[in-house]
């Protein structure tokens, strides 16, 4: 046998034997627009015997190409795992439905038996979940263990085309004497809100196998949560459950609350930044406190918990000897209540599971920093009136009477617009940064970007954030202008960052703040229209002189529900691809 010959026999088997069965191609960047395109794809897919598993991760696959790779795929029935997030990276919305049609018609053609369907990352709206709909009916999914679909914008329509195809499944499956039995469950950030986590809740609530379920982000509130926590009873192998992020309140959190204490396999709870309240909190200790003795994590973080009830959490993990971490940060207990909360847990021999007491910098240091240090414990009828102007608004918001439309405001206390008239010389950079508009920038010539520079005193992070602002206020898709946007923003903030003073973690707070992102005691208002400064951010988050230690707080923030970030989809999709790849 020729030596060449043995060289590729030797790859052969080690692609089949050593990779258990998987193919993949992630992370390779590969565009494959064509038929064409696809063709080395196709080759390796047609010669690994026994594939199992394929990975798609990190490239980006059109229509054409997924209907020849799909071609492939209908002789591999032996595919269980689909590891096919952030696939379709930079594609359009209406391209990803009838990609994810082909692969999914050619699994069903093959005769797979699925165990692994994960479309992560992947942003094709309510639309996309049509492309994969059939495949979740059909025989190729009656034997999924594990659905991941993180990030990928169904809405509460997704949510609810997803919920009534997994209920088929079951139903179909059922008949057969083979009831799907799904595991795993993800779907965070993906704007399901109340009526997609409800119409969820009846399919979770009928399959009853699942251990995971992930849905942090979804701006879920109480209604939603009262669903999910009915559904999750119905699951008695839960062992985990994130819904970091949604809105419980009192109802939501006190429903949950009885639902935790029927179940007895649970080990990780995470419920942070969900608004338990104090209330909501000691209902919650009290089930922690009559069971959950597999409970290894409790994440109860940036829930508004005062002292009283942080501690009665705290009391509750007495007995919990594999309890590895007790995560109570961002919440009002006052320098009293931190020593207090330490001293019951070293009782316990417990305090190595007590999570850090503070995000971001010293205390003092500009930045995030906890509100733990706060020692105005305050009364019970000011909670009560806190909870109950919330219930109005949450009430109002059902109604679909809640929504508020910001009033247009000066940017940073300076007008944004033209000016009534407007001078025909060159304008100089004061001007312009009083008044910002693309004709000023323009005018201002090639040089403009490093008299912005120039001009802005970068020690000071709020002066950096406001001339970031109004630079990035006047940004449009036309190349003149967006090229001088996007070189002004280059000089402003590498001098600024490459300076051995400049503090990033103040300037990336102040900008949250400024673009309604972040709440502040100050009660600033937040800039009217956030598509200009999230473009810029996006080409700014790709450049050498963006600190990369700034990527996940980014991440975090544009990722959370927001109304304001929903008018400007593309640019904040457009980011989040950037963030995700940085």
């Amino acid at each position: 046998m020729a030596s060449e010959d043995i060289a590729k026999l030797a790859e052969s088997l080690a692609r089949t034997q050593v990779g258990g069965g998987q193919l993949s191609f992630k992370g390779k960047s590969l565009k494959l627009n064509t038929a064409e395109d696809a063709q080395e794809v196709i080759k390796e897919i047609e010669a690994f015997d026994g594939l199992e598993a394929l990975r798609f991760e990190g490239n980006t696959v059109g229509v054409e190409a997924a209907k020849v790779i799909a071609k492939a795929l209908e002789k591999k029935s032996e595919l269980k795992r689909c590891h096919w997030s952030d696939m379709f990276t930079g594609r359009l919305r209406s391209e990803i439905p009838p990609a994810l049609i082909s692969l999914g018609e050619a699994l069903i053609t093959a005769g797979a038996q699925l165990v692994e369907l994960d479309l992560s990352d992947n942003a094709f709206g309510p639309d996309g979940v049509r492309g994969f709909e059939a495949l979740l009916k059909s025989s190729a999914c009656f034997t999924l263990q594990e659905l991941k679909l993180n990030n990928c914008g169904m809405g509460i329509g997704g949510g609810k085309i997803l919920a009534a195809a997994l209920t088929e499944c079951h139903q179909k499956s059922s008949a057969l004497g083979k009831p799907l039995a799904l595991k795993v469950f993800v779907a965070g950030r993906n704007r399901l809100e109340n009526d997609g986590a409800t119409a969820l809740a009846e399919a979770f609530g009928i399959i009853g196998t699942l251990e995971e379920i992930h849905m942090p982000q979804n701006g879920i509130n109480h209604p939603g949560i009262m669903a999910l926590a009915q559904a999750f009873a119905a699951n008695a192998l839960l062992r985990i459950i994130n819904l970091n992020d949604n809105t419980f309140t009192e109802k939501g959190a006190v429903a949950m609350a009885e639902t935790l204490k029927v179940l007895r396999q649970v080990e990780v709870i995470n419920f942070g930044d969900c608004l338990v309240r104090s209330r909501g909190a000691l209902a919650i200790a009290e089930a922690v406190k009559e069971g959950l003795h597999r409970l290894k994590e409790l994440n109860l973080s940036f829930c508004e918990i005062k002292r009283d009830s942080a501690l009665a959490i705290a009391e509750a993990v007495e007995d919990k000897s594999e309890l590895e971490k007790l995560d109570l940060n961002g919440n009002t207990l006052g320098e009293e209540g931190c020593e207090q909360l330490q001293e019951i847990l070293e009782g316990f021999s417990m305090a190595h599971t007590l999570a850090s007491l503070r995000w971001g910098g010293d205390r003092g240091r500009a930045g995030f920093v906890c509100c733990l240090c706060s020692d105005d414990e305050g009364d019970d009828e000011e909670e009560e009136e806190d909870e109950e102007e919330e219930e109005e608004e949450e009430e109002e918001l059902e109604r679909g009477q809640g929504e508020v439309t910001p009033t247009p405001t000066k940017l940073l206390d300076a007008p944004v617009g033209e000016p009534t008239s407007v001078p025909c010389s060159p304008p100089d950079i004061s001007t312009f940064l009083a008044f910002p508009s693309p004709e000023k920038l323009l005018r201002l010539g090639p040089k403009s970007s490093v008299l912005i520079a120039q001009q802005t005193d970068t020690s000071d992070p709020e002066k950096v954030v406001s001339a970031f602002l109004k630079v990035s206020s006047v940004f449009k898709d036309e190349l003149a202008v967006k090229t001088a946007v996007q070189e002004a923003v280059d000089a402003l903030m590498k001098k600024a960052f490459d300076s051995a003073t400049f503090n990033s973690n103040a300037f990336i707070t102040r900008l949250l703040i400024h673009m309604g992102l972040l709440k502040s005691e100050d009660k600033i208002k937040a800039i009217p229209n956030l598509y200009g400064p999230l473009m810029a951010l996006n080409h700014m988050a790709q450049q050498d002189y963006f600190p990369k230690a700034l990527t996940p707080i980014l991440l975090a923030f544009v990722t959370k529900p927001n109304r304001a970030l929903e008018s400007c989809s593309l640019a904040r999709h457009n980011l989040l691809q950037t963030l995700h790849h940085v």
